[in-house]
């Protein structure tokens, strides 16, 4: 609730008081006593007039007369009398021998009602301000806009601002920026494809993990077909007000027709888009409602508007079938996250502004950010150039760059107050990581190993792969258990026992072992048979837990094979940092004296993988 300015409240009580002053005042002027004419001219002859206000055709005379306490104690009346038409010429001779103090005031104007009616209409103007002043404060809260704009929501207002957006912005998406590319051809010549009986697609649903560029994609189809751009997020459809939502999508879809060519695009469909009947009363009717209108709307398209409705979501496991069928979303447009060199594609774009020294390989850093959406890469972008801002400097460099993806990965570095003790097994631990990853032919090839604290981590063995997996072979996942275990078996080597440092390793392994035998079949003992527990999203990269359709003994027999792949993993580790306990021993202690240790320092003390060095 908005709260009133202090101001309005002192005014209202300045006011207040002032009509129950001037109310008391005429209260007090229509207490006096009113006699007659005669009576008056008696009290006059009687001594008991002390002054008379002529006024108009009315006389006021203050009186003063013996109370029954005795002669010294008097008490003052006012009274008043109407004097005769045409006046009376005894009068003034009368009071002036009894020695009466005559007043003539002239008559009043006749605005003596107005005055007595000046309070109320001072209060009610005050009223009136108050509420129009509540109302703009209302208004404020949903973004300056009156009425008529509320109902239309942020969709009326037409997307023109700042530099057009082209398909040169858009990197590392080529596959899906051309099935987008086609529409722009229907925009400009819709006329082409009218004579041919082709219609216009009715929509285009946006689908992919969050940060892959669904909504630059779409500014982009707009800028490249030069069309009017509406832009809203389907949260803005639902409100406290019930109808607002199905009202806004008639009007956005109004105005769309009028200004045609034109597209609208809604962000975040699964906001209004949700299969119905999973809710009862309350909001979920409003959102109801809305989606009917979306599907309403998308089916009063005669085929011939050049009017598109492009929508990106990421969650289309939770979208209405009447969304997704032909005639609505007949298109569906899946962005991936980048692969190495859309990365680098991407890296070339942010960096267009950025000034960057001669030592910064993009393809470098490109593959050393796996897994990285566009707006990550932005992310480093930007960070890296704080960071050379920060130093003082005028270019962005290669460290710049390795700093931020660390700090974006890890965390920001902590200042720990580490024991010696402690310090000694993080570096016996990653070095055991980091001995068994360059020893193993499959794994991924190490890029650098420190034992600097960042965010939750403690140290860490950073792997960097030469090349993209789409698949991954049995022999890479058994290497990959290896790696994961091979710290805590390190420790238990050259320390004689293990630590808590462990935990995320053996996290890591265990769920990587269940998806071998679970999922991918990679068990003999399990066989090709699906007997997950869960069912991970394609594109929120997490589980969702689904019943399970396999029996106790079935469980049991999934538990002992996932143990049985640690342990064979654990026993490979193992062998390793045995066989090479002399040259791990001098990696520990460049660790410990140098904290990070890059991969030709690893190299120069381990040895060189030539198997791995020959096929990467």
């Amino acid at each position: 609730m908005n709260k009133v300015p202090s101001w309005i409240w002192i005014v209202s009580i300045a006011v207040f008081a002032l009509m129950i002053l001037m109310s008391t005042q005429l209260t007090n002027q229509s207490s006096k006593t009113t006699i007659a004419y005669s009576e008056f001219k008696q009290l006059i002859s009687d001594g008991s007039v002390k002054e008379v206000v002529l006024e108009g055709e009315d006389a006021k005379a203050e009186l003063k007369k013996a109370m029954a306490f005795g002669d010294k104690s008097a008490a003052t009346n006012v009274v008043s009398t109407i004097l005769p038409a045409g006046g009376d010429t005894e009068l003034i001779p009368l009071l002036n021998q009894h020695d009466v103090v005559i007043w003539n005031l002239p008559s009043e104007s006749g605005n003596s009602w107005l005055l007595s009616l000046l309070p109320w209409i001072i209060f009610i103007g005050i009223y009136f301000f108050i509420m129009r002043r509540m109302q703009g404060n209302l208004m404020d809260r949903f973004g300056g806009r009156n009425s008529g704009d509320f109902l239309v929501g942020s969709a009326k207002q037409e997307e023109k601002a700042g530099r057009r957006v082209t398909f040169d912005d858009v990197a590392g998406q080529e596959s899906a920026k051309q099935e987008v590319a086609e529409l722009v051809d229907f925009l400009k010549h819709p006329k082409t494809y009218e004579n041919l009986g082709a219609e216009t697609p009715h929509g285009v649903l946006l689908v992919g993990p969050p940060g892959t560029g669904k909504t630059l994609l779409a500014r982009a189809l707009a800028g490249e077909a030069g069309v009017n751009f509406f832009n809203i997020s389907a949260s803005e459809f639902i409100e406290m007000f019930v109808g607002v939502g199905a009202s806004r999508v008639r009007k956005m879809f109004d105005e769309a027709k009028k200004r045609a060519p034109s597209i609208i695009f809604i962000d975040e469909l699964d906001a209004v888009g949700r299969v119905r009947g999973t809710g009862l009363g309350g909001g979920n009717d409003e959102r109801e409602q809305t989606l009917n209108q979306i599907l309403s709307e998308m089916d009063g398209f005669t085929g011939h508007e050049t009017v598109i409705v492009l929508a990106a979501t990421n969650r289309p496991d939770v979208l209405d079938p009447a969304l997704l069928r032909p005639g609505r979303f007949d298109r569906h447009v899946t962005l991936e996250l980048p692969d190495k060199a859309a990365r680098k594609a991407i890296l070339e774009v942010h960096t267009r502004n950025v000034p960057i020294a001669k030592d910064v390989d993009l393809n470098t850093v490109a593959a050393s950010c796996p897994g990285f959406s566009g707006a990550d890469l932005k992310n480093l972008v930007n960070e890296a150039a704080i960071a050379a801002a920060r130093d003082g400097t005028s270019e962005v460099s290669m460290h710049h760059f390795d700093e931020m993806r660390d700090k974006i990965i890890m965390g920001t570095v902590r200042t720990l107050a580490i024991q010696p003790d402690e310090h000694h097994r993080l570096a016996v631990h990653e070095a055991g990581h980091t001995a068994v990853a360059n020893f193993l032919p499959n794994a991924d090839p190490l890029y650098k190993v420190t034992i600097i604290p960042r965010g939750r981590s403690l140290g860490g063995t950073h792997l960097l792969p030469t090349e993209e997996r789409n698949t991954l072979s049995e022999e890479y996942l058994h290497d990959r258990l290896a790696v994961s275990l091979a710290g805590r078996c390190a420790e238990k080597i050259f320390l004689g026992s293990v630590s808590s440092g462990a935990d995320d390793d053996i996290k890591t392994a265990t769920q990587l072992a269940r998806a071998m035998v679970s999922r991918w079949g990679m068990s003999e003992d399990i066989g090709p048979i699906d007997v997950r527990q869960s069912e991970e999203h394609p594109f929120l990269g997490r589980e969702i837990a689904q019943p399970r359709r396999f029996s106790e003994d079935m469980s049991s027999k999934v538990d002992e094979a996932v143990s049985k792949l640690l342990r064979e993993a654990e026993d490979r580790g193992r062998e390793i940092i045995i066989k090479h306990r002399a040259q791990i021993e001098q990696l520990i202690i460049r660790l410990e004296a140098d904290e990070t240790v890059n991969r030709d320092t690893i190299e120069a003390i381990l040895g060189q993988n030539i198997v791995k060095t020959g096929t990467a």
